[in-house]
């Protein structure tokens, strides 16, 4: 009996893998045919786990999902700077490959769908705003068009270790240099900078309040 479910999560990871990096590669959706050609089995192998398209898209998406929480929480992202924090994430991220590609790709964006995404998302807000109050990020840009430039740029840090354009390490690096550098807060800014910066404040506290 172990045997046999040792054999069956093997399938079924093996299953997964390959429907990720189909979607992480863009283009049409594969189809049921070609995620079994793509992973070796037969159709009738691929059925008699996923019965349909849509089940096997969501087990994607679960096992992304939560890996992708569990590495985060393991991250420790409060303890350490914004910057830093950043970059775990970015790490994480390019971890995963094509599986948090496919996750993006699948969902649009980190907090929109199901409420473990929303979590995920929440987290990484979380972290956002600690750098708006603390004076990492500028002062014009709001948690939610930080949090899509992230997303945006964490996809790409994924397709770049799922399609081997880079290592774990270099695209987390570049990811995190490149969002960071974009969105930081100049120290050297000019007054018309800093007073830009203060009415983009003082309109998002208007629109809360």
């Amino acid at each position: 009996m172990a045997r046999s479910a040792a054999i069956h999560d093997r399938v079924v990871e093996a299953i997964l893998d390959v429907t990720a990096d189909l979607l992480a590669a863009g283009g049409e959706p594969p189809s049921m045919a070609d995620i079994a050609a793509a992973a070796g089995v037969g159709r009738a192998t691929l059925y008699r786990h996923f019965p349909t398209r849509e089940q096997l898209l969501q087990a994607l998406s679960t096992a992304a999902r939560d890996a992708t929480a569990a590495r985060l929480a393991e991250a420790d992202l409060d303890a350490v700077p914004v910057p830093e924090a950043i970059a775990r994430v970015a790490r994480v991220v390019a971890a995963g490959g094509s599986k948090y590609a496919a996750l993006i790709s699948r969902f649009g964006a980190l907090d929109s769908a199901g409420d473990a995404e929303q979590q995920i998302g929440t987290l990484l807000r979380a972290l956002l705003q600690r750098g708006i109050d603390d004076g990492t990020f500028r002062g014009d840009l709001s948690v939610t068009e930080l949090l899509f430039l992230l997303g945006q740029l964490l996809q790409a840090a994924a397709r770049m270790t799922a399609e081997h354009v880079a290592g774990v390490e270099k695209a987390a690096a570049l990811i995190a240099s490149v969002f960071l550098h974009g969105t930081e807060r100049r120290h050297d800014a000019t007054a018309d900078d800093r007073a830009t910066d203060g009415d983009g404040a003082a309109a998002r506290e208007a629109s809360t309040s």
